[in-house]
């Protein structure tokens, strides 16, 4: 009874909006005070403090985060985007092909959705519309590509929950790779049937010389070679996450100043960037602490397998009822906060099942984009809307179809989980 009440404490706190990780701290030791007594919150809050943040493995987010704040500084998604473009040619939906080309190859030095689709809107989104995209589609599309950074490596939350569900990063980090493409040919798909159906929306692209393309080729290799760093290492494993991270945040600097664009205020305004999303995340991980004391007191993990396993269900049902639990989840809740809440829970009972955890993973953050594009909060929708100016309506009638296809790359994932685990396995 407790644990219920508090859950609905927290959920009422998020929704009047209050931070996440307060929600969950606050929830959290109010369930503690409430089953045990002051003295019991005070140790409990004394030990989860260090004990939740002290960890090496956990310093590879904020180096990540850094990194894509140093890649973001560096103006390489104009680049890429503009290469992007040049290389699909005259290809009718050209430009759209090149905003996802683009934001996936973003992506996979970003790790941050949400500035992946900021910058892409400022960029792509309002050259579609100027090459006669419809408003609807070019920032509905940017929208959902924006998404790909928290699949593809090195995503923040793929090393988040490696770190929560205590298992490998570095394994975690590769199984992002599939996904990641799979999601960026089913959006591509999307567009080409956009293109058939309704050829008004979807303008063809300008001819280039392939001595125009070889010479836009050039814009890929930095950012080649900074992924090639960062995940190569890792799954050859020549380095540790945390030491890929902190050669990746080298490499974005690199590239920053190469081009031409690091200065002290850069560099200042990078950090600041850094630590304010560093001190949030170790503060959900801190409230999550406190709060997983309070599912172990209670036994809740123990109790859902028991039920679980009393109602006879094939295991593929429970993973299909988890599935709609995590799509219904990110509608309302940050996907960082998610993972760090239900993890402990779910984690335990897929793996009672026989499903691999890493899997679960990749299929869970997959779902959790989908919250990152979906009302009410739709995060990525505010960003691309605010920057493009067209209104929040349109850009969420926009991503309905894209939407659509990342649901069929994880009804895939579910069907075919040696899909997602091979590539980690022969690490």
């Amino acid at each position: 009874m407790t644990l219920f009440l508090c859950l609905i404490l927290m959920l009422v706190l998020i929704i009047i909006k209050v931070p996440v990780a307060f929600a969950i701290f606050f929830s959290g030791a109010v369930g503690i005070l409430l089953g045990n007594s002051l003295e019991m919150l005070l140790f409990v809050v004394g030990y989860s403090v260090p004990s939740a943040v002290n960890s090496y493995t956990l310093a590879a987010i904020p180096l990540f985060i850094f990194m894509a704040q140093l890649v973001l500084s560096s103006g390489v998604l104009d680049e890429l985007f503009d290469a992007a473009r040049v290389l699909s040619g005259k290809i009718r939906g050209g430009t759209g092909i090149a905003a996802i080309g683009a934001g996936s190859l973003f992506a996979a030095v970003s790790g941050s959705s949400t500035a992946a689709a900021a910058t892409l809107a400022s960029t792509s989104s309002s050259y579609m519309m100027e090459q006669g995209y419809s408003p609807r589609l070019s920032t509905g599309m940017v929208a959902v590509v924006g998404t790909l950074a928290a699949m593809v490596p090195p995503s923040i939350l793929l090393v988040f929950y490696a770190i929560t569900a205590e298992i490998s990063v570095g394994k975690m980090l590769v199984a992002g790779f599939v996904p990641g493409a799979l999601v960026s040919l089913a959006l591509v798909s999307v567009l080409f049937l956009y293109a058939f159906l309704s050829p008004a929306q979807i303008p063809g692209g300008e001819s280039y010389t392939w001595k125009q393309k070889a010479h836009k080729l050039k814009a890929l290799w930095p950012i080649a070679i900074l992924f090639s760093i960062v995940v190569g290492t890792i799954y050859l494993g020549l380095a540790t996450p945390t030491e890929a991270a902190a050669l990746g945040c080298f490499g974005g600097f690199m590239l920053s100043v190469a081009n031409r664009k690091m200065n002290v205020n850069v560099l200042i305004k990078c950090l600041k960037e850094t630590l304010s999303s560093s001190v949030m995340i170790l503060f959900i991980i801190v409230g999550a602490h406190i709060f997983g004391h309070l599912l172990v007191e209670s036994r809740a993990t123990v109790t859902l397998i028991n039920w679980i396993e009393g109602l006879g269900v094939e295991p593929i049902m429970v993973i299909l009822i988890l599935a709609v639990f995590y799509i219904a989840l990110g509608f309302f809740m940050d996907q960082i906060a998610i993972i760090a809440l239900t993890v402990p829970v779910t984690v335990p009972l897929i793996m009672s099942l026989g499903y691999d955890p890493v899997w679960f993973g990749v299929l869970i953050i997959l779902l959790a984009e989908v919250g990152l594009v979906t009302p009410p909060l739709g995060l990525n929708v505010f960003v691309v809307s605010r920057v493009t100016g067209v209104p929040v309506e349109e850009v969420f009638k926009g991503v309905l179809p894209f939407i659509a296809a990342m649901l069929s790359v994880a009804a895939l994932v579910i069907l075919l989980p040696d899909l997602i685990l091979f590539l980690p396995n022969t690490m």
